[in-house]
């Protein structure tokens, strides 16, 4: 985060929280659902997640 807001030269930085999450989410989606061979319900659980919402992500991050 450092260098982002260097690199930023004053400006004011725009949905930084959107940002992160976005690059966060995707790896880790995709890492835990080939951990779990791709079961759905399993990776949703090791998320902490419901079923639904984890396919709503993975549709959202292109992954299913």
């Amino acid at each position: 985060m450092d260098d982002y807001f260097a690199k930023l030269n004053g400006e004011d930085p725009g949905d930084i929280y959107a940002m992160v999450i976005s690059e966060v989410e995707r790896p880790l989606l995709a890492c835990v659902l080939e951990h779990c061979g791709g079961n759905q319900t399993r990776a949703a659980s090791l998320l902490g997640l419901n079923r639904a919402t984890l396919r709503k992500k993975l549709r959202t991050h292109e992954l299913i």
